[in-house]
């Protein structure tokens, strides 16, 4: 019985056989493919881009950089905020001093028995103490930047510092003609039918008004200004100047101007042949003109009366009888506003501002 069951044992199995193999054989498969995956994988992550590298520490230090820049530009804000209100705080303590001495003198003046030196001692106090009101009071336009006159506006002016703002005696010329009464030319015979009033307040002649104030605005004080208007004709805004270089400091001639502007009505065609006459003519010549305007002069002095429509090529040749009227060596900026009708416009004023070494903007709708 034992020698039938080794021969059993012996006895050969086809099936035993074929299974381990295919076993060994897919464990080996797994294997091999398990240690090839992973050393790929090693080698990709140790490789690293040098130009990348390079770039990304460039990135991280500009960062790095503005960071340190916002920190130092929020510091530098506070403590220019912080300057401010103390010095509003200063001159409100300055003024309330002086009322309180000044009703201390008034009560020792009334009483005799009071000695002339309390008197003086308290005179020279007051004194003293406007002085460094007035002090404070003159520094207030260097710490707004120098500017003439405080302008507020709904849109963000600040992308017109490109325009050239210096000059010893600096010539704003605005356009009264009909057409600054608005976009279209439907709507410009429109109000130019309406009274007076209503021409005034119209939204497009607002807008020009409102650019003069803040052309004004941004001079600086130790300079000279002029304002003509011109239509048909070329008249100072500012009556009984012409010919004459206003002071940027005098608050008052401001005042004055903003109203003779509020009085003005928009007529007839533009001659800008005679506004650079005009400029040209004045003594001392300015040395920085600012052209406010909406379109290609319609009149010149060959033709000084409106006789139908003006066709663009009529309108390019008054313009450029005006051009040649302009004095050499004076920089001329223009603020075009926008005109239906007169496509030509932008460029040949983009060219006057290339010529002149002067600039040239058409505004967005928010400006100023």
């Amino acid at each position: 019985m034992m020698g039938n069951a080794r021969k059993r044992r012996a006895a050969f199995n086809p099936l035993s056989l074929a299974f381990l193999d295919v076993m060994s054989c897919g464990f080996g498969a797994v294997v091999l493919l398990f240690l090839i995956l992973d050393h790929t994988a090693q080698e990709e992550q140790g490789e690293v881009d040098p130009a990348v590298q390079a770039e990304a520490a460039l990135l991280e230090e500009e960062v790095e950089d503005g960071e340190e820049n916002l920190v130092r530009l929020r510091n530098t804000l506070n403590e220019v905020s912080l300057e401010v209100v103390e010095a509003q705080g200063r001159a409100t303590r300055i003024q309330q001093e002086i009322e309180d001495f000044r009703q201390q003198l008034a009560a020792l003046e009334g009483d005799t028995l009071t000695s002339e030196e309390r008197i003086e001692q308290l005179r020279a106090e007051v004194e003293t103490l406007e002085e460094e009101l007035q002090r404070m009071q003159a520094a207030a336009p260097e710490d707004t930047g120098g500017a003439a006159r405080e302008f507020l506006g709904e849109g963000d002016r600040q992308y017109l510092s490109g325009m050239y703002m210096g000059g010893n005696r600096i010539l704003i010329l605005l356009d009264v003609s009909a057409s600054m009464l608005d976009e279209t030319l439907v709507n410009v015979i429109r109000t130019r039918n309406l009274p007076a009033e209503q021409q005034r307040n119209a939204r497009k002649w607002q807008r020009a008004v409102r650019v003069v104030e803040w052309v004004v605005s941004q001079l600086p004080l130790d300079s000279q200004y002029q304002v003509y208007g011109f239509n048909d004709d070329i008249t100072p805004i500012l009556d009984g100047t012409a010919g004459e270089w206003l002071e940027v400091d005098n608050r008052d001639l401001q005042e004055r101007l903003s109203q003779s502007l509020s009085m003005l009505t928009p007529r007839s065609g533009s001659n800008l042949q005679r506004a650079f006459e005009a400029a040209t003519a004045l003594a001392p010549r300015p040395d920085n003109i600012y052209l406010i305007t909406d379109s290609l002069p319609t009149l010149s002095n060959r033709s000084n009366s409106m006789e139908g429509n003006v066709t663009p090529r009529q309108r390019m040749e008054r313009y450029w009888d005006a051009v040649d009227g302009l004095a050499e060596n004076i920089p001329v900026n223009t603020i075009l506003l926008p005109m239906e009708g007169d496509p030509g416009a932008a460029a040949a004023f983009w060219q006057l501002a290339y010529l002149t070494r002067g600039s040239f903007v058409t505004p967005s709708t928010d400006w100023p």
